[in-house]
């Protein structure tokens, strides 16, 4: 019989996890000169193979989110685990562009199957803690990848390889962690014919969810998008900026972006999470504006300024779509309502970062397509905005407030709608 670990062993061994496939994806950031000097890559290539890995987890996202409420959380981890595992052993083998592109689409394909299992099995071992630590460490796993690539690459022996080895060693005591820990949500007579079921791509949310999903989608795509503007041309932007091939300074672009948006999730813990969204817009407002004269004016203390601003918001507008729609999910339903989030965002970090990795190659102005992108993010948070203001919750009235439940329907427990609190994510 599985001894149950004590829930902050439990929920610091998912944050692990978390941190870590996000770290694994965020690891090539920095080598992506290394590579294109290598194999001779040009603006579009590099790209391309940052949104492969943002395409196979929107695969992933699709076919296998909601695999882990009806099979139990346990199996699709381990499953998405030796994925990544797999993942990171081909990138540190890769010899040239196609094994790079095979080892990113792998890895895509692993992380879009664990991320909807991992976000629902915290909220399952802890609610309160849950929904917050799902936002914070999306920027620390992101922050802490981008940043311990550049660092590894600039002063250590065989710089494309020794991070990835790093990775694997943390993935690998991860694995025996998640064998020896207990299924939080186990399965349910039939569980086998509805998995096979859930393996057809359908996004069709709960009732409850949906509303509060069409209000958040907007910001979380428009967060992300930043998010893939700093993945895709934040090294290029820094390079041309300082006239230095520095692999750490490539790496420091969205390690700022997303290690302030993981410490603006834990300060914003205990705000209204539509406030906190409405935080967000207007910090990605800012951020974006202030990184745009920086570019034009070729300021790098600007750009980082404007970086950190933007990171602000991008931690709060994740935070506050999770708060906002994962809450209001039943334990079985919360994978796929994750999954869902997570399509939004990818979508938005994907699509724009090829397109504008496309302009680079036609174009040949890395200053003009970094502007246009930022108009479009601009334009995206004009869009969240609208959403935002729309949906803005309405006070409850007297009668609503003792009203009993309809007729079928579990009411919400009262901690799934009150801000959630860091009690130690």
């Amino acid at each position: 019989m599985t001894r149950r670990p004590a829930p902050a062993v439990h929920l610091g061994l998912l944050v692990a996890l978390v941190v870590t496939f996000l770290a694994a994806s965020a690891a090539p950031t920095p080598l992506y000169a290394t590579y294109a000097a290598a194999w001779h890559i040009g603006p579009l290539g590099v790209t391309v193979a940052f949104g492969v890995y943002a395409v196979a987890v929107l695969v992933a996202l699709l076919v296998l989110g909601r695999l882990s409420d009806h099979l139990g959380r346990r199996p699709v981890l381990v499953a998405g685990t030796v994925g990544q595992i797999l993942a990171v052993v081909l990138l540190a083998t890769a010899d040239g562009y196609d094994a790079l592109l095979v080892a990113r689409v792998v890895q895509g394909l692993a992380t879009g199957a664990a991320v909807g299992a991992l976000g629902a099995a915290m909220l399952d071992v802890d609610r309160g803690r849950g929904a917050l630590t799902n936002s914070v460490a999306t920027g620390a796993g992101t922050a802490t990848g981008a940043l311990a690539s550049g660092l590894v690459v600039q002063y250590l022996p065989a710089p494309t390889h020794t991070i990835y080895v790093a990775v694997l060693a943390l993935l690998v005591l991860e694995l025996v962690g998640l064998l020896l820990v207990p299924e939080t949500a186990p399965r349910t007579p039939g569980a086998r014919a509805r998995a096979a079921g859930s393996l057809r791509p359908d996004v069709r949310m709960p009732a409850a969810v949906r509303g509060p999903l069409l209000g958040t989608a907007p910001v979380v795509f428009a967060v992300w998008a930043l998010a893939g503007l700093y993945g895709a041309l934040g090294p290029a932007v820094l390079h041309a900026l300082t006239d230095s091939s520095s692999v750490l300074l490539g790496g420091l672009a969205l390690a700022t972006l997303a290690g302030v948006a993981a410490v603006a999730g834990a300060l914003l813990r205990d705000v209204a999470p539509h406030r906190v969204m409405l935080v967000s817009v207007g910090a990605v407002a800012l951020g974006v504006l202030t990184t745009l004269v920086a570019v034009s004016t070729g300021s790098t203390v600007g750009f980082f300024a404007g970086t950190a601003v933007a990171g602000l918001g991008f931690g709060a507008g994740f935070q506050g779509a999770v708060r906002t729609v994962v809450p209001k999910a039943r334990p079985e339903e919360r994978a796929g309502v994750l999954s869902v989030l997570y399509i939004v965002a990818y979508l938005g970090m994907g699509v724009p970062a090829v397109v504008a990795g496309a302009l680079v190659g036609r174009v040949g102005d890395l200053t003009t397509v970094v502007r246009d992108y930022g108009v479009v993010v601009l334009a995206l948070v004009g869009v969240a905005l609208v959403a935002l203001l729309r949906s803005r919750p309405r006070a409850a009235a007297p009668s609503e407030l003792i009203a009993p439940p309809s007729e079928g329907v579990a009411p919400l427990p009262v901690e799934a709608v009150e801000p959630v609190s860091l009690g130690g994510r």
